[in-house]
């Protein structure tokens, strides 16, 4: 009696050795419930639906980022772009103005001149 019980001890042993290849923690609750006949391996491409593979899901995720990061830098480049767009705006405002200014001087030194012939011609009819 004592070598039975240590025989169906070791077989305890040995049930509670063996490895399980586990996708999921329902794939791990259904080896625990179902019967050791019952229990077959599940390829990875059956596990996700769709049947694309677990790598699909990564690839997926690394576009996800590769567009977000093209979306910054191009919000970047435009930011920029309007930011240049207005520093140019403003140039021109100053160009502008300084052009009017210089316009108004070129007037009265036009005024200026036509007074100083003017006042030769006077002085010339005078003399005469």
């Amino acid at each position: 009696m004592n070598h039975s019980s240590q025989g169906t001890g070791s077989h305890d042993i040995v049930e509670d050795r063996k490895l399980y290849v586990v996708d999921s923690i329902n794939d791990l609750h259904k080896l625990n419930l179902c019967p050791a006949e019952s229990q077959h391996l599940f390829s990875p491409a059956e596990k996700v639906p769709g049947g694309r593979t677990a790598s699909g899901s990564g690839s997926s995720s690394l576009f996800f980022v590769g567009l977000i990061v093209v979306l910054i830098i191009s919000l970047a480049l435009v930011s920029f772009v309007i930011f240049l767009i207005i520093q140019t705006g403003n140039k021109m405002d100053n160009v502008l103005q300084r052009l009017a200014a210089e316009g108004k001087d070129i007037d009265d030194l036009k005024k200026l001149n036509s007074m100083i012939v003017k006042r030769l011609n006077q002085l010339d009819s005078g003399q005469n």
